[in-house]
């Protein structure tokens, strides 16, 4: 699939030199020790639990980044259904350079297909529905990258990526401020005079925030803790004015029943910060 903007070149060297920094050091020194320097291998990526597979491009990009001459072979690309016993790729080159990365990859991929995994399972649940599934900023710091770009994998939408790219006055921002209406002329008066090309969103509690907000006219109203019945009456006031997002202890069983209110996306935090690692191992090639 086609990478998202904001996984660029640069913030993957940026990240990927963070983490091997981080791993290595001075020296992967049971590597330099027992493995003579110029030694070649091959390890291959063994699929060891059914999942939706991510991280596969990131792979190759670490191996190259480490070690340009490290060639790789791959049979499974990011999002596709893998299952037990698959070999998404093989990997030839010098053997040092594969153990100094080998534990990078895997935790990238581990952690990636988990969530791309978990998202593919809640988005078919609002298959044949216009509501779509959005990730929230609930990442690990860091890692952020490689969350979001794995919900995207998994068929999931990224909400905005940073606190740069979209204004969000949520409660706190609302209860410091005083009201939305005054947050959001704040806002809107930020926007025209540092020149920016912002959208805004508004989080509510209740119906009387819906309407105050309604008045304000933003681009997306988030519903955040709504019942299902109090969220179809929030959508109908709404009535296409602007967007509108379900959001706040959202589950999986939830999904189907929220999106019937007519909601333009549901955001659930549990994507990046509950879903669990898939089982995936490189293992050398006798």
């Amino acid at each position: 699939m086609k990478r998202p903007a904001y996984v660029t070149d640069k913030a993957l060297k940026t990240f990927i030199n963070n983490a091997l920094e981080e791993d290595i050091q001075d020296g992967d020194h049971s590597t330099l020790s027992t493995i003579p320097k110029d030694l070649e291998q091959s390890a291959k990526l063994l699929v060891k639990q059914n999942c939706i597979l991510a991280g596969v491009e990131l792979a190759e990009i670490i191996f190259k980044a480490f070690d340009k001459n490290l060639k790789v072979e791959t049979f499974l690309k990011d999002g596709d259904a893998a299952k037990v016993g698959d070999i998404a790729f093989i990997v030839t080159g010098s053997a040092r350079s594969i153990l100094s990365t080998e534990r990078l990859l895997l935790n990238c991929m581990q952690r990636m297909s988990g969530i791309a995994t978990l998202t593919h399972d809640w988005d078919s649940r609002l298959v044949g529905t216009k509501t779509k599934l959005l990730d929230t900023r609930k990442t690990t710091p860091n890692f952020r990258i490689c969350e979001k770009w794995a919900v995207a994998i998994g068929g999931g939408t990224n909400h905005r990526y940073g606190l740069y790219d979209m204004i969000m006055l949520k409660d706190n921002h609302i209860d410091y401020n005083g009201s939305i209406t005054n947050a959001v002329k704040m806002a809107k008066d930020y926007i025209k005079k540092n020149k920016k090309k912002l959208k805004i969103e508004v989080e509510t509690r209740n119906l009387e925030e819906v309407q105050e907000a309604i008045k304000t006219k933003v681009d997306r109203i988030m519903l955040d803790n709504m019942d299902v019945k109090t969220m179809k009456q929030a959508v109908k006031m709404i009535n296409g004015s602007c967007e509108s997002e379900a959001s706040g202890g959202i589950t999986r069983d939830m999904l189907k029943e929220i999106a019937s209110t007519g909601v333009t996306y549901i955001s659930a935090g549990a994507l990046t910060h509950s879903a669990e690692n898939i089982d995936l191992s490189l293992k050398a090639v006798k």
